[in-house]
């Protein structure tokens, strides 16, 4: 997703969950694509927009978790408590991401809202091609 320069749809800070035993919220910064979600730790520096320049070392993008919507299955279990707005990013591979923001940010919309939008896009450019392959496969080889 960095490297195609996808334009953000929205950025901010949103919560996860972490893997780990005590299962702590960790503040990621985060940008919405038209392709998924960059999640961010908040200290790193913002990813490269589109430049001229040689590609920074390997280990500081190790640190960004790019969340591809092609991975992505549903976005579910929207739960309102206080401020806080409770989402899970449930992955292809079952995979389940647990995320909370204020409820006027409004994330687990804007997440739904894109990820359906990338569904529609794969789903009509493979009817196309279906379609171009069958056109093909019918068109007359010429005079014989």
């Amino acid at each position: 997703m960095l490297e195609s320069g996808c334009k953000a749809v929205k950025e901010g800070m949103l919560e996860k969950r972490s893997d780990g035993l005590l299962q702590l919220w960790k503040k990621k910064r985060c940008i919405l694509t038209e392709e998924g979600l960059l999640l961010i730790p908040p200290k790193h520096p913002p990813p490269p927009q589109q430049q001229q320049q040689p590609a920074p070392p390997a280990e500081p993008a190790a640190k960004i978790k790019e969340l591809h919507f092609s991975n992505m299955k549903t976005v579910d279990c929207v739960e309102r408590k206080g401020k806080y707005v409770y989402f899970t990013v449930v992955m292809a591979e079952g995979k389940e991401i647990d995320f909370r923001c204020a409820q006027e940010q409004g994330w687990n919309a804007a997440i739904t809202l894109q990820m359906v939008q990338y569904k529609n896009r794969q789903a009509i450019l493979a009817v196309r091609s279906t379609r171009q392959k069958q056109q093909h496969l019918a068109a007359p080889h010429g005079p014989r």
